[in-house]
Parts: C-alpha cells; structure tokens; sequence
C-alpha cells in the first residue's frame, strides 16, 4: 500500500475544498447561487492587457522556456511600478524575481530559509500558503491569533524570548486577508525593528496594496527604514487587475533573498509563461489607469455590503483595503454551520472562519465579487439564515 508522507497528514484541509460539488448540484438544480467564497472578481481583465497577451502569443520566442530570469522587460516594469509607487528602487536582475502568481513564491520561501524543525510565525486567520509552505518545507509553525482587539496587528516583541531567538521567517498581510485590516506605518516600523535584532525575515504579502478606499494608501515595507535588510516583498497581478488564473506576480527584496528563492525555484518551476509577462508589462506600466475602475467598484460593493449586513442585524467594521467582509457572527453561532445553511438553505457562498484557522471562529468572509445589487440580495439571504439559526439557538436553551 502506498504511504504519504507525514508531512501531508500534517496539512489542514483546504478552504472552499468541496464548495465547487455543492455549487454545482444547487446550479444543476435551477438554484441561483451568490459566490461570495473565493476571493475571484467578477470583472474581466482590463481590455489592453488582453490585447497585449493575444499579441504576445503569437511571438513564438515568447513560448519557450523563460526560466527564472523570465522576461527582462517585465522585471524592468516591476521596479518601474515600485518606483512610481512607493519612491522605493530596485535593480530588475538581483533584486525582483518573476512569480507563477505570488502564492508559489510566500509557499517556496520557506524551502530557502528554514531547517527542519525551525520555527516559522503564521498569522492565523491567515492565507493559508504560510502554513501550507512550512508544513511542506519541514518547518514548524508557531500559530499567532488575530484578534480585533489588537487590530488583527501581529506584535513580535511580545512572542516569547525563545521563539523569537530560533525563529527564522514571520508572515504578514496587510491589507490582510481575511480581514481585511491595515497596518499603521509606526506598526510597520517597529516589526522591521524587531526583525533586524533577531535576524527574522520578513515576507509581507503586499497582494492588496492598490485595493484602498476612502484615501487610504497602502505603503511598502520597504518604506520602513531598514526593511531591505530583513524583507522580501510580494506582489500580485491577480487581484488589482482582475487577472486570478493567469498566475503573474513578482517578489522584491535584497539580492540574497532573492537569490535564495531563484535557488529554490530552479528545481521546482521554469518561470511564468513569457506572453504574460509581456502582458504583464502593460498592466504595470499603466497600473495607476487600469486599477482605478476596480478600486472605485470594490468601494462601492464594500459600501453596499457594509449597508445590509448593517441592516440585517450582523456588527461589521469598514474596511478601508482588500476586497473582503470579515463579519462576526453572534455567540452561540458557529461559523462552519452557518456557511453550510448559507450555502445549502440560500444558495450563498461564503467562507467559514474556522477555515482559515481555529482563531477564525466566530466569523465568516464575504468577497465582494459581485455588483453591489448582488452584494445586497446575498447578505438579505445571509440575514434569514442569521434569524432562523438564532431562534435554534433560543430554542436550544429554553
């Protein structure tokens, strides 16, 4: 008999892993289902991007193999990017590397910092390629709760003095996913502070820097002094720019960071297709365009979504980045159940918190991936579900 290894035994299981079946059954049943589950926009990629990757397809260099060093114009657009937007500079040959979408590149870090059975800080609720990627790379997660009395902020200084000396890499996400929390600059300053005394490295999941509302704007970590020293910085195509399965991304940092990761990824991966790099080149170099019809929409289905879970008797704070609805749940209301009535009762996805880890609980998320009239028609649906499990609740402990 065939035996997995230990390492996979190890692994949660995946979120949104049997939605597709369920999805599927309720479509074939005439059902109309609301997909406010996975974090995949409904609007389609910006027009000339497209055009510039049918153009690219064409070019048959642009199909061979790019290797690591991919595309020697779509590094140059990075650090163009970077400079534009955060006043921060980049050489495009040492210090950015090409990503198959910026998931591969935060699950393959471990693999080039971490020894077996060295530590790895994981925000949890967290996206789950930090966890996966330790698991995988041998590593040891230590769990570190978010919580919103704290502004879903991770404090390394008050992690244990032991910890913080074996540890080797802590995960951060802001804005973060699932909920959508950002991070203060002074927050931002002293976790690099904190990095650089115990030779941690930093890898900060920049993947909603563009997706802002009300004037906030997301800053790089590089914009802390001292960060190059400890950082790798990640970025992503997928989401500014409506583009999930296309897989386009890059990360920034020092030249051996990078160099460790390229290490790594020259045994697991040839590089992002060449077209869409060239692709991508047009979507960075016109970024602060292209970018602005989606933030302006998200803003107004965060608005719309805000508004009726307001109304239908759920407490939300507005987020001010990302493209999520971090929504507590009343005690007594756990989350997978409710996502599973939500689901089966009223044709809505959503993702329960306890998949994002046990200090989810308590909550679910609702990606705004569908106009503001269908934001609103999802969450009256969430709403009789609310009523009709806290009337269990009262039953229950009449």
């Amino acid at each position: 008999m065939i035996r997995e290894a230990e390492r996979l035994a190890r692994l949660p299981g995946y979120p949104l892993g049997e939605v597709p079946a369920i999805k599927r059954r309720l479509l074939e049943q005439g059902r109309d289902v609301i997909d406010l589950g996975a974090g995949d926009n409904d609007t389609p990629p910006p027009a000339p991007v497209v055009r510039a990757l049918q153009q690219a397809v064409e070019d048959p260099a642009l199909s061979k193999y790019g290797f690591q060093q991919g595309l020697v114009e779509f590094r140059r657009a990075t650090t163009r990017y970077m400079e534009r937007r955060f006043g921060q500079r980049f050489d495009p040959m040492s210090e950015v590397l090409p990503l198959i979408g910026s998931k591969e590149g935060i699950a393959h870090l471990p693999f080039a910092v971490l020894d077996p059975g060295e530590p790895a800080i994981v925000p949890e609720p967290g996206y789950q390629a930090y966890l996966g990627g330790t698991l995988l790379a041998g590593g040891e997660p230590f769990v570190v709760r978010l919580e919103a009395a704290r502004d879903f902020l991770l404090e390394l200084d008050e992690l244990p003095a032991p910890l913080l000396r074996r540890a080797r890499v802590v995960f951060l996400n802001y804005p973060n996913n699932p909920t959508a929390a950002t991070a203060p600059m002074d927050y931002l300053e002293r976790t690099v502070a904190a990095c650089r005394r115990h030779d941690i490295v930093l890898a900060y999941d920049n993947a909603y820097c563009d997706l802002t509302f009300d004037g906030y704007v997301a800053p790089s970590i590089f914009q802390v002094a001292g960060a190059r020293e400890v950082a790798i910085e990640y970025f992503s195509l997928s989401k500014s720019f409506s583009m999930t399965g296309w897989r386009l991304g890059w990360a920034a940092g020092s030249p051996g960071l990078i160099a460790a990761l390229t290490r790594v990824k020259t045994y697991t991966d040839t590089g992002p297709f060449l077209a869409l790099q060239r692709a991508g080149v047009e979507a960075l170099d016109h970024a602060e365009t292209l970018v602005a019809p989606l933030r302006d929409e998200l803003q107004r289905r965060r608005d719309a979504g805000v508004g009726a879970l307001r109304d239908a008797g759920f407490r939300v704070t507005v987020p001010k980045g990302a493209m999520y609805l971090w929504v507590p749940l009343p005690p007594g209301i756990a989350s997978e159940p409710f996502a599973r009535k939500a689901l089966e009762d009223e044709a809505v996805v959503i993702l329960p918190g306890k998949a994002l880890g046990a200090a989810g609980e308590g909550y679910f998320r609702a990606a705004l991936t569908v106009p503001p009239a269908r934001v609103r028609e999802a969450i009256e649906r969430l709403g009789r579900v609310l009523e009709r499990m806290r009337e269990e609740v009262v039953a229950q402990t009449a």
